[in-house]
């Protein structure tokens, strides 16, 4: 089992940052990968972004690419996600999530384990 636990949402204006933390107990952080995956009202969940379990191979949503930069640390089992130049249409809830194995997906339906979300809001 993993338990997830996100913080660092909130209301932005257009063009600003955020950054969104994820902490991870349960299995060695270390032995899986991680990713953000989105939630916009009346929409399907939208892969945001994953990072491999050393943290040195990281994959990106078109839209985000050159905005966002996911990260981790794996000695305070936390993964990140730092979101610059946001758009209103970056307004959604946001969760980290993994399968808790070595491989990643860009399949929002492949994650087995989710953390409770948080809310970002980007105001035009």
């Amino acid at each position: 089992q993993v338990q997830l636990v996100e913080s660092g949402g909130g209301l932005v204006q257009a063009g600003g940052s955020l950054r969104l933390s994820c902490a991870a107990s349960g299995r060695t952080f270390s032995n899986y990968a991680m990713g953000w995956v989105r939630q916009a009202p009346g929409k399907e969940r939208e892969f945001v972004a994953a990072i491999s379990r050393s943290g040195t191979l990281t994959y990106y949503t078109d839209s985000v690419k050159g905005r966002f930069t996911i990260s981790r640390d794996n000695a305070k089992n936390t993964v990140y996600l730092q979101m610059n130049s946001l758009k209103p249409e970056d307004t959604a809830v946001y969760y980290c999530a993994t399968r808790g194995i070595q491989r990643h997906t860009t399949n929002p339906l492949d994650y087995a384990y989710w953390g409770q979300g948080t809310q970002v809001t980007v105001s035009s």
